[in-house]
């Protein structure tokens, strides 16, 4: 087993032998360049792993939940969305065409949207690993934010890895 793998079993047994808790739990389990890889429990029991390159007041994140759906969010301490909006936005990798990302859930600070279960959410998340540069933009092209890819390919590797390891790691098989 996996140095990762290892972790998130672990991590997932203590979480599991923990009261319940206030707060999400995380750990790290990979730093490499711009990103970070983390295992999240949640006070409901349940897990995430997610990859994030984080500039302290503003971050790009892609979460992958237990039932293997992916969401990617974007932070910035800057913005104050309220709750209960949308928007539509473009995000682009470097220079290629960009993707357009219609219903866009805007909470609070972050803007979070959810990859369909697709060849194109796969090939999106394929271009953040080879990409060195993603631009969040207005739905008309106007820029808004960019993000640092630096290091991406082994951080998707480890978001996979953690990914993998979260839906082989044994449940309740009472649930």
């Amino acid at each position: 087993m996996n140095r990762i793998c290892s972790a998130v079993l672990a991590f997932a047994l203590s979480a599991a032998a923990m009261p319940v808790f206030a707060q999400p739990q995380s750990e790290t389990l990979y730093r490499h360049k711009h990103w970070e890889v983390e295992i999240v429990a949640f006070e409901d029991g349940s897990y995430a792993c997610l990859a994030e390159v984080d500039a302290s007041t503003d971050s790009f994140t892609i979460w992958v939940y237990q039932d293997n759906s992916v969401k990617l969010q974007f932070y910035s301490t800057s913005w104050e969305f309220g709750e209960g909006q949308t928007a539509d936005l473009q995000i682009a990798i470097d220079r290629r065409a960009p993707w357009n990302l219609t219903g866009a859930e805007l909470y609070k600070n972050s803007v979070l949207f959810v990859l369909p279960d697709s060849d194109q959410g796969v090939e999106l998340l394929v271009e953040v690993a080879r990409g060195s540069r993603l631009y969040l933009r207005t739905a008309n092209g106007e820029p808004v934010m960019d993000y640092s890819l630096a290091g991406s390919q082994a951080s998707m590797n480890a978001l996979i890895e953690c990914s993998d390891a979260l839906t082989s790691t044994p449940g309740n098989p009472f649930n």
